[in-house]
């Protein structure tokens, strides 16, 4: 299932890079952000009936509390993890190697989380995902030399959920994906904030590793700080959710 996933959020997201690529060279345009929001959306529900109808998963395990049954509630939730972590991943992907880091670590905490719950073929295709994106990242680190682009953050952000939900650890996601989250929740507030008060800005320039840049950090800098907040997060992560 996260691997059908990938694959249909990496073809989105191949589409809207050759549309972007022919555009600037006078050819077709990129995906109308309407169609790519639907399209979006409609993987998204795929794979949520996917985990609760074929794989038969609707609970939500809690640190320190148990596992709890969300029973029909499961679909929207999943929906929206799928959507969010995805557009997570592709805000992140401003920088080289950003976010392939940050996804390396992300799906060898779940590796790592599958592996201790017994899901072999989880584990196996959480380390194969760390050790493709690794591989990709000798290529995309500063400087980049190969770009990931929509089809690669799209196809990591869809799977890494995918299989945060089939570990039934998908609560400690925003600590595993913690940079994720942080680039994309800077982007939204951004927005909204630029909108609410007329044109005032909470960051210098979003997402945030543009913000850091704006403060005289280098690209190397961010990058590689922003591993550690990654890494920092997955450990924390990985530990609480053994803690069910």
């Amino acid at each position: 299932l996260p691997l059908a996933v990938m694959a249909a959020l990496g073809t989105l997201g191949f589409l809207d890079d050759l549309g972007s690529l022919q555009s600037a060279k006078g050819g077709w345009a990129a995906l109308n952000k309407r169609v790519k929001f639907l399209a979006f959306v409609a993987i998204g529900i795929a794979a949520a009936f996917g985990l609760y109808e074929g794989l038969e998963l609707s609970t939500a395990n809690v640190p320190y509390a148990g596992r709890y049954d969300l029973d029909a509630w499961y679909v929207p939730i999943a929906v929206g993890v799928i959507v969010l972590a995805a557009g997570g991943v592709a805000v992140t992907d401003g920088l080289d190697g950003l976010a392939a880091g940050t996804s390396a670590v992300a799906f060898g905490a779940y590796g790592i989380i599958a592996l201790i719950q017994d899901q072999t073929f989880l584990a196996i295709f959480c380390f194969t995902v760390t050790g493709a994106v690794l591989g990709f990242l000798w290529h995309n680190s500063y400087p980049a030399q190969m770009f990931m682009g929509d089809t690669g953050a799209l196809a990591l952000g869809g799977g890494l959920a995918t299989a945060a939900f089939m570990t039934g650890q998908w609560l400690v996601l925003p600590l595993i994906g913690i940079v994720f989250v942080l680039e994309g929740s800077s982007d939204v507030l951004q927005v909204g904030y630029y909108r609410l008060t007329g044109g005032k800005r909470i960051f210098r320039m979003a997402p945030l590793h543009h913000h850091f840049e704006k403060l005289g950090w280098s690209e190397p800098q961010v990058v590689q700080r922003f591993w550690i907040i990654g890494i920092l997060g997955a450990v924390v992560g990985t530990i609480l959710a053994m803690e069910v």
